[in-house]
């Protein structure tokens, strides 16, 4: 009797943050016994996964949207051939409104919180025999990390890599550690031994992943992580994300300036320029203190990009607290960042808060923000030009003969080349730039820029 499990359709759909990327891909891997299979669509799925974000009240809406369309697939497969299509919601919603969502739609066979992903199989199988939990939202993150399948089977040249989860900054706006708990770290062998097996897949990129990041609390912190990393055959390039400034210690700064395979790009959200509405938030930093922060950095690694996180609209907001973000923003000049207009999450002390300011005046703030920021992106890329810079390529593009890889600034660059440079490094002039993308020629004689 064979061992193989018969092959079943899978299918997830993952919303939010590259945490949630990563937690998808570990999905599918402690699946694939099971022989589950993935599959670009919802139709004809056996099991459908929605992998949720809570963050927005927007994105939690559109999850009970797709919930409502998954259920007509799935009353009109089992009304059409009697077969079954399971559906289970994952990650941060699944984690803050589990019976709700169970109450809501019915047709939901499992919710399962971040850090229940590792007993998916369990649970899937206590569903087919049509008893046992439906909802699975309280576990530890070390049973989830120890459970998980230490393979891994990348999908390109990048991978992201979860270093540490959870956060206990308790930002007011923020429903993160309601719904991943308090920061907790992964072992530097554990996080070693799979970036080694990633490296050996052909992986010359990873990105460490955390909701804080630079955290970290492995020995040595995120900088002995990084130099500890950058020693691994084969594994050219290191990022990471999402940095907190507050944890932005002095040996990482080091690591930026000293480790070659750390890339000059940082993500390193300030969310105001207004010390006003900071305290409201409960950053635990100034605008001042930010700006020293990053002045720090940049005398450590002069050409670093910088990427920022802005939400506009926070309670009791007024003209001039925006009116400093824009002041913040020019002083720092970034290469890239995420806005937002402030959207109440219920539970969170910001929901509360008297001053909520008006949409209105959030979508004219955001408009304004989003007009500087974009014209810091296109002069930021712009200044590429003439460049040589070093090209990670990792796919083809949309027009023959024609690869898409990514500048140590995470820039996406295109270049007319062949197959065979998907997952080089291959030095690329850069001729042309738009605010999203690069555009070049290969200069594999030419001399490398330093970055």
């Amino acid at each position: 009797m064979s061992g193989t499990a018969p092959t079943k359709r899978l299918y997830i759909k993952t919303y939010g943050c590259q945490m949630n990327v990563y937690d998808s891909e570990r999905m599918a891997d402690v699946l694939s016994p099971l022989g589950y299979v993935a599959t670009d669509s919802p139709e004809g799925a056996d099991l459908v996964v929605l992998n949720t974000c809570h963050i927005r009240e927007k994105a939690t809406e559109k999850v009970y949207s797709e919930l409502g369309k998954l259920r007509e697939m799935k009353d009109a497969r089992a009304a059409e051939d009697g077969a079954v299509m399971n559906i289970v919601v994952a990650g941060c919603v699944a984690q803050a409104e589990g019976e709700e969502i169970m109450r809501r739609q019915p047709a939901v066979d499992l919710v399962v919180g971040p850090q229940a992903y590792h007993q998916l199989p369990e649970l899937i199988a206590r569903t087919h025999r049509a008893r046992g939990e439906r909802l699975a939202a309280d576990f530890a993150a070390e049973e989830k990390f120890d459970a998980l399948p230490v393979e891994r089977r990348p999908t390109g040249v990048t991978a992201f890599l979860t270093v540490q989860e959870g956060c206990d900054k308790f930002c007011t706006f923020c429903v993160v550690p309601y719904t991943r708990g308090g920061e907790w770290s992964r072992s530097p062998q554990t996080i070693e031994a799979e970036a080694r097996g990633l490296a050996a897949q052909g992986v010359r990129e990873v990105t460490l992943l955390g909701q804080n990041v630079n955290a970290y609390a492995g020995e040595g912190g995120l900088a002995a992580l990084v130099r500890r990393l950058a020693e691994i055959p084969g594994l050219d390039r290191i990022r990471y994300t999402t940095s907190h400034p507050r944890d932005m210690d002095d040996s990482l700064i080091a690591a930026h300036a000293e480790v070659e395979a750390l890339m000059p790009y940082l993500h390193l959200p300030v969310q105001s320029g207004s010390d006003k509405v900071l305290k409201a938030m409960n950053r635990a930093h100034t605008a001042d203190s930010y700006l020293r922060l990053v002045e720090k950095i940049r005398a450590a690694r002069p050409d670093i990009a910088m990427s920022g996180d802005f939400i506009v609209g926070f309670p009791g907001e007024r003209d001039a607290d925006f009116e400093a973000t824009l002041q913040l923003v020019r002083e720092v000049g970034y290469a890239a960042a995420f806005t937002f207009k402030y959207s109440r999450r219920p539970g969170t002390p910001a929901a509360a808060m008297p001053g909520q300011v008006a949409e209105a005046v959030k979508d004219e703030r955001l408009a304004r923000l989003n007009a500087l920021l974009e014209d810091q992106q296109r002069a930021f890329n712009a200044s590429q030009v003439g460049r040589t810079l070093p090209v990670l390529f990792e796919r083809r593009g949309r027009h023959p003969g024609q690869l898409i890889g990514r500048s140590p600034y995470l820039q996406s660059v295109h270049v007319s080349a062949p197959d065979r440079l998907i997952g080089q490094i291959v030095p690329v002039r850069i001729e042309d730039a738009a605010r999203m993308s690069l555009a070049g020629v290969l200069a594999e004689t030419a001399e490398l820029e330093p970055v």
